[in-house]
């Protein structure tokens, strides 16, 4: 609600905005208002007054410390033609001048309000766009949540939507596409006004689907509301998130909201992790079923899955599988990353687009002819160094699960010592920590523990968990503390030779290190980059930005 920092990434636009009369805004969507309405027109709307643009309506809610209202002057200050917010707010920006629209709570109504601006309101019933039903020029919405693999399956997604010739659009933690274009991202799901802008965008530059990571914060916060998903899915569910949720119960209904018929139309749900089936149980829209038995925690469960992932070859170079379904049809291709639960995210994705419409034989002809799945999957499982030396890869998995699975993918295709550098982030869950360090130690030779985002939190007292974790699990482990992570990253490499592999896992694709509110700039990938080079051993150009 406050000015947005400079190294923040744009919030886009459509180039062409409809106007909207606020008379017609404040009609539908207000109880009151402040100041003539009439004659006056907006032309987008926002939560943050550094991201407003002369002639839209500024919203502002009341935050944790502050109200937005108190910014209401800059709002005027940056040509804002209207202000949207509860009657505290109204209080607040009435010396502004500018017209106010009162309503009850302006975060609740967020998703509709934007989706009326921008036009995006659902307008069909059919899931079948990708046989040529009229969506009134929207894209088609691909959504998926869980705690792990969110972000694998949306670019999965979007990678196979370009192999069958789909301009695509998509919108996760790491990344948003359009046609073509990539911008990094703020969030994991973007504020409603945000996301409706941004799909307005999307149709304007011919988007046809779109691949969307919906965590559980974006459906309690109301960050996807106004839309109405073609097909959502669910990976899994494990420990994470209880600095948000009261507990895993509270979390698990977070999820399950996004399988009602005012979120999404269809669902395909993972039997990997058990909540999938009481996903599958209290769903209120048609959902279809997917597990790969041999990461399932409950092999009975898995069995009743009407799609399954079989896994063939594991190779560091990517993981073949096949997809069967109970009728008959099955593939086999290519997932480009290592590790099963990569290969049930793909597996999840290219049911996802079955149950959008698209055909199977397209499906599988595409896969066929470009001999796998094409796809970026940034900062997951992604390997930074080259042939010769330890394999480094950094990966974005913070979790315990998360651990367990990476860790065992990347032992299953190294030779030698399996060496884990990891952190935790400040100002967030602390009850996985002791898990983290735990996890860690039972799946790696070596241990190396260092700083990630501290934020206001003491980096000390965070390994300090998190070595307490890992030394109850194995006292006698190979445990080393690190800070700050360039060191850590220097050393490590000192600590492992050709055949053996480095986990850096926390980073991923992010490009700075939150430090006391300061993004620092920061790139795991490059400093792995030059500690493999500074050690002596090739290692090849990079395919992502280098920050600095």
């Amino acid at each position: 609600m406050t000015n947005a920092p400079s190294n923040l990434p744009p919030v886009l636009r459509p180039e062409h905005p409809p106007r909207k009369p606020l008379a017609e805004l404040a009609a539908r969507f207000g109880r009151d208002t402040r100041g003539p309405v009439a004659g006056v027109d907006v032309t987008g709307v926002t939560l943050a007054t550094g991201d407003l643009r002369a002639g839209e309506a500024f919203v502002a809610i009341r935050g944790v410390n502050r109200h937005g209202a108190e910014f209401a002057p800059v709002a005027v200050e940056k040509g804002a033609a209207a202000i949207v917010t509860d009657a505290e707010g109204a209080e607040l920006a009435a010396s502004t001048g500018l017209p106010i629209v009162v309503v009850d709570d302006p975060r609740a109504i967020l998703g509709e309000l934007s989706a009326w601006v921008y036009d995006t309101a659902p307008r069909d019933e059919s899931a079948d766009a990708a046989n040529g039903t009229d969506r009134g020029g929207l894209p088609l919405l691909l959504g998926t949540t869980g705690t792990n693999g969110k972000t694998s399956v949306t670019h999965l997604l979007d990678g196979i939507l370009g192999q069958l010739g789909v301009v695509s659009g998509l919108s996760s933690t790491a990344e948003r596409h359009i046609a073509g274009e990539v911008i990094v991202s703020r969030l994991t799901t973007p504020e409603a006004s945000e996301f409706h802008a941004l799909l307005a965008l999307m149709r304007e530059r011919g988007v046809e689907a779109v691949a969307v990571e919906v965590s559980a914060q974006a459906l309690t916060r109301h960050r996807v509301d106004g839309l109405v998903f073609d097909v959502a899915s669910f990976t899994n569910l494990t420990h994470d998130h209880l600095d948000d949720y009261a507990d895993m119960e509270e979390y698990f209904e977070a999820k399950l909201a996004f399988f009602r018929p005012d979120r999404a139309r269809r669902g395909v749900v993972s039997l990997d992790s058990v909540p999938g089936a009481d996903i599958v149980a209290r769903a209120e829209i048609p959902v279809v079923t997917i597990a790969a038995p041999a990461i399932a925690a409950d092999p009975a469960l898995a069995e009743r899955a009407e799609w399954r992932v079989t896994i063939d070859d594991e190779q560091q170079s990517g993981t073949r599988f096949t997809l069967a379904h109970r009728d008959g049809r099955s593939l086999t291709t290519t997932v480009p990353v290592i590790g099963p639960h990569m290969a049930s995210n793909a597996g999840l994705a290219i049911v996802m687009l079955l149950e959008a419409g698209y055909e199977w034989d397209r499906i599988a002809a595409a896969l066929e002819r470009d001999g796998g799945i094409r796809a970026h999957l940034p900062g997951r499982t992604q390997r930074v160094s080259g042939e010769e030396g330890p394999a480094v890869y950094v990966d974005f998995g913070h979790t315990p699960d998360a651990f367990v699975k990476t860790l065992a993918a990347v032992r299953r295709v190294t030779p030698g010592k399996v060496l884990m550098l990891f952190g935790a982030d400040g100002d967030r869950d602390k009850t996985k920590r002791h898990d983290m360090g735990r996890t860690a130690v039972e799946g790696s030779d070596i241990v190396v523990i260092t700083d990630h985002h501290p934020r206001f939190e003491d980096p000390d007292a965070i390994r300090a968990m998190l070595l307490e974790g890992a030394r109850a699990a194995d006292p006698d482990h190979e445990i080393h503390e690190i800070s700050p992570p360039e060191r850590a990253i220097v050393e490590a490499v000192r600590l492992v030779g050709p055949g053996d592999a480095i986990l850096w896992a926390g980073p991923g694709h992010q490009d700075y290190r939150d430090i006391r509110g300061v993004r620092t700039p920061y790139s795991a990938r490059e400093l792995a980059r030059r500690a493999l080079r500074d050690a002596g051993w090739p290692v090849p150009e990079p395919t992502w930005p280098v920050p600095y």
